[in-house]
């Protein structure tokens, strides 16, 4: 099963996100703002998510400080920004993340993003492993 970080601080998002993602087989673990997201995602007693959808405006942390941090360590997972404002798209930080979805009562275009992300990962890592093996 793969597994989903969801860092978004508002409750009913949350419970509805993780719904759907749960409905379409992934493990989401749920934060609410960039610090307790960074704490999950370097404590060394949690597993890594296979993907990583942020916020940007949060309390705390918002998602492209966080988006920074995640760049600075060089932790190789997929970033989907999720966000209710289009107008942080062209920020040079935002442009780093894999995919910019805006919300959206309908969860289809989020869905379909995870699906592409985590299938061409694991595409990514088969011919690595198949070139490893020649």
């Amino acid at each position: 099963m793969k597994k989903i970080l969801l860092v978004e601080d508002d409750s009913h998002l949350q419970f509805l996100i993780k719904e759907e993602l749960a409905d379409e087989g992934y493990d989401v673990s749920v934060v609410s703002n960039g610090k307790e997201a960074l704490s999950r995602l370097f404590d060394e007693g949690e597993a890594e998510p296979d993907l990583i959808i942020l916020d940007i405006r949060m309390p705390k942390m918002d998602g492209l400080d966080t988006m920074g941090y995640i760049l600075k360590s060089k932790l190789d997972k997929p970033v989907i920004i999720h966000s209710a404002y289009a107008s942080y798209r062209d920020n040079p930080i935002a442009r780093t993340a894999d995919a910019y979805v805006l919300k959206s009562h309908n969860f289809s275009r989020l869905k379909a993003t995870i699906s592409e992300l985590i299938s061409s990962r694991n595409d990514d890592l088969a011919l690595t492993q198949q070139a490893a093996n020649c």
